[in-house]
């Protein structure tokens, strides 16, 4: 079995319990921030269930592993159902949206550097643990870096939003629903820049974690 074949198989069965940490930390930190919509809703829960939106996690993942395991590298991505959360009970909405946005990147981050810190300790790369600790090492890094690309819908697009005029931020936030939209239109009409962009991120990420760029 190939090396991108492996590291496939090995995305596709990380890829949803790693989404799943993300969501949970978002409903934690909402619920610590004031709101506790997500936890009413069921969403403060590792059971990747939950959190399932059938072309988000599960069809979109699926063609970008295929696309790997064929020889071809796109970053994997996936999404979750949009949390409930009322940015108005926030004790402050403004810094607390800044800390719930942060906070699903930050925990996907923290699961990057667990993986990375184990493929240091394995010394290698080759062993088919290794390639399972690599695999996590680029779920999460790409989870990390895509979720903080201002796409709407996404952790980065509630960033923006916060600095923009009312009316463009109420535009720009109304556009969330249309995230499986903009999800096909950069990966299949804007790859370049973006993707290009994402993936250069996620290098320097990676060379601070393990001192090595990991996405190809």
């Amino acid at each position: 079995m190939s090396l991108n074949v492996k590291l496939a198989i090995f995305m596709g069965i990380l890829i949803l319990p790693c989404v799943a940490v993300h969501e949970y930390v978002h409903a934690w930190t909402a619920s610590k921030l004031g709101d506790w919509s997500s936890r009413r809703f069921g969403r403060m829960t590792l059971d990747p269930r939950p959190h399932i939106d059938k072309f988000g996690t599960l069809f979109l993942p699926g063609i970008l592993l295929v696309i790997w395991a064929a020889g071809a590298f796109p970053p994997v991505f996936a999404y979750a159902k949009p949390q409930l959360v009322n940015t108005n009970s926030f004790r402050k909405p403004v810094r607390d949206t800044v800390w719930y946005a942060l906070s699903g990147p930050v925990a996907n981050l923290a699961l990057a550097v667990a993986f990375g810190f184990g493929l240091r300790a394995l010394g290698s790369f080759g062993a088919t643990f290794g390639v399972f600790l690599y695999a996590g090492l680029i779920v999460n890094v790409f989870l990390c870096v895509f979720n903080l690309m201002p796409i709407p819908g996404l952790d980065g697009a509630k960033l923006l939003a916060l600095v923009l005029p009312p009316r463009a931020r109420q535009l720009y936030e109304r556009a969330d629903e249309y995230l499986p939209l903009f999800i096909l239109v950069v990966f299949f009409l804007l790859a370049g820049p973006l993707l290009g962009i994402v993936k250069i991120l996620g290098n320097a990420l990676c060379r601070l974690i393990v001192g090595q760029d990991c996405l190809p």
